[in-house]
């Protein structure tokens, strides 16, 4: 069988639609898998690296405010379309996956056209554009969590990669803190805001360094490629803070942490409330949304605390996220009531509708 997955831009859609291709190569190892992205996304680097083949077609963005941008979008689809034509001719999918970004419409609409059926996967509690056509045109459309509004939408989870479906934090967590560098015994904080960074997260927890370390706590930080932690010199004796452009053992960095302070994206709501690991989440302030509806279930069970953009400052983190990070009875709470709200098995749930629909095409 052979499977199409378009899905790029950042990990939001990168991790799930990797998540999945390895639960199919798992199910079945016959299967020839190829990722669909465009040259401007982190699909360039992620997909080769997990040995995958990539296809490249023109990005099509779609704006969501009137403008001159707009007005592109008609000409930069078609050209988007043909491509893609190009790339089901050689391919010869016997389905299509989109997982949502600039890709999957030219996907959904060249795979329709093509007569491929196709299968949606949806990450946010409110769905992007592309996958609202997509839902459309899709046999089978698939969710991260349980009330998204797309016609036709199956709760299955989020895919995400074995290595962290499967973490036992406490086990690894002593090679983990090693592998960062970091103190064995020290409460950890971990801060990230997604593969594209968050400046200001990274300047509002970085500015409490000095109230961390007088509180022995200590930091992985990993600032994104656009930078803005600036913890200042480390003073002799100081507990650790490790900033970091990008990580690349997520798991590892999952397993060294006692507490997250990240954006609310569906992998970073998932992975922590899988692995059990209390969040702060802080929701990117523009969008549609879909990052605090992400963050509302582990909120509601207590799993986490959620914090707008604008109020995370500084002083929020000194009153707040120190004596929460020195808190293992709170921290332990939070965890047990994060750990059973979402599916582990995500990754092969899809994988087998995927191979269902595609065993059926022809």
């Amino acid at each position: 069988m052979r499977i199409l997955l378009a899905g790029g831009g950042t990990a939001g859609h990168t991790s799930p639609l990797l998540a999945t291709a390895d639960a199919l190569r798992r199910l079945d190892p016959e299967v020839e898998i190829t990722c669909l992205g465009t040259a401007r996304g982190l699909e360039t680097t992620v997909v080769p690296a997990a040995g995958y083949p990539l296809e490249l077609v023109p990005p099509v963005p779609l704006p969501r405010r009137p403008g001159a941008d707009l007005l592109r979008v008609p000409g930069r689809l078609r050209a988007a379309v043909r491509a893609t034509y190009d790339v089901l001719d050689r391919v010869r999918p016997d389905v299509v996956v989109g997982y949502g970004g600039y890709v999957s419409v030219p996907a959904y609409l060249a795979a329709r056209r093509r007569g491929v059926p196709v299968v949606v996967h949806e990450q946010n509690a409110l769905p992007g554009l592309g996958n609202k056509l997509g839902a459309r045109v899709a046999r089978r459309v698939c969710t991260s969590f349980p009330d998204t509004p797309l016609r036709h939408a199956e709760y299955v989870g989020l895919p995400v990669r074995r290595m962290i479906a499967t973490l036992d934090r406490a086990a690894v967590r002593a090679e983990a803190r090693a592998f960062f560098g970091l103190d064995p015994d020290r409460p950890t904080l971990m801060v990230t805001g997604g593969s594209q960074g968050a400046q200001s997260l990274n300047r509002s927890v970085s500015g409490a360094a000095a109230a961390l370390a007088s509180a022995g706590v200590q930091v992985l930080h990993v600032q994104g490629k656009h930078g803005g932690a600036e913890p200042g010199p480390a003073t002799p004796g100081a507990p650790p803070y490790v900033v970091l452009d990008f990580c690349d053992r997520m798991d590892l960095a999952l397993a060294a942490a006692d507490l997250t302070i990240c954006r609310a994206g569906a992998n970073s709501v998932v992975e922590a409330a899988a692995t059990g690991l209390p969040a702060v989440f802080v929701p990117l302030p523009i969008g549609n949304g879909e990052q605090r509806r992400n963050a509302a279930p582990v909120v509601e069970a207590g799993g986490a605390l959620l914090v707008e953009d604008g109020d995370l400052t500084t002083d929020w983190v000194v009153e707040h996220a120190v004596p929460l990070v020195t808190d293992p009875a709170r921290l332990a709470a939070m965890g047990a009531a994060a750990v059973a709200l979402v599916p582990r098995d995500a990754d092969e749930a899809l994988a087998r509708i995927v191979l269902e629909v595609g065993g059926g095409a022809r």
